[in-house]
């Protein structure tokens, strides 16, 4: 009977499942806690000292990351420095991230470091930009239709500057260049990627009142 009893209470100690203690648990929490705050020091490092946006699978290839948890950790690193709205805040731009300094604080960092202001881009540069970054790819030919004279300076004075580049070649007797936008135009412009410029015919109603006349 002694015996019967025995087997009994040993079956029903393994069907009940075991239940990790309060105090393993919260060592384990604190653990994946750690490794968090580590990895989104090590991202927020790594941004710090590059000089160039990086993409998400900059960080998954690099780090062995998961991706999606490292859009988390970037996400969170983004909200952090939004939230602080200190000198320095951390842009999504050019298909990357980044480190940038404060647009209302440009002149007095101009001044104090002597950094020299950036040339503005002309009224023809900035057609001839626009006609590309709509159209592209696109010849020389083309944008001299659309605008009407040539376009040949402007296009050297954006290449210049590095927002446009020859990106291939047209499939047409002559082979002519076509050209688009480079990812320093993204940077320069603060855009991640193309598609968040706003659509041709969003611009157009927004620039067309509804009796017909510019604003």
């Amino acid at each position: 009977m002694e015996t019967e009893n025995n087997i009994a209470l040993t079956q029903d100690a393994q069907e009940v499942p075991a239940v990790e203690s309060a105090p393993e648990q919260e060592e384990e929490q604190r653990a994946d806690n750690r490794d968090e705050i580590f990895i989104k020091g090590l991202f927020e490092a790594v941004l710090f000292m590059s000089n160039e946006p990086l993409p998400v699978s900059f960080f998954v290839k690099k780090f062995s990351i998961d991706p999606t948890q490292a859009r988390i950790m970037l996400d969170s690193l983004l909200d952090d420095y939004e939230e602080r709205d200190g000198g320095i805040h951390m842009v999504e731009v050019s298909n990357g991230f980044q480190f940038v300094t404060r647009a209302r604080y440009a002149d007095q960092i101009r001044t104090a470091l002597g950094f020299r202001k950036k040339d503005r881009l002309t009224k023809g540069m900035l057609e001839t930009l626009s006609i590309i970054v709509y159209k592209q790819p696109i010849t020389m030919a083309e944008i001299d239709e659309l605008r009407g004279v040539s376009s040949r300076m402007m296009v050297a004075g954006l290449m210049k500057r590095n927002l446009v580049k020859p990106v291939g070649r047209k499939d047409m007797p002559g082979r002519p260049l076509l050209y688009g936008t480079t990812d320093e135009f993204l940077r320069y412009f603060g855009l991640n990627r193309i598609s968040d410029l706003p659509k041709l015919s969003e611009i157009k109603e927004f620039t067309i009142t509804g009796d017909g006349e510019s604003v």
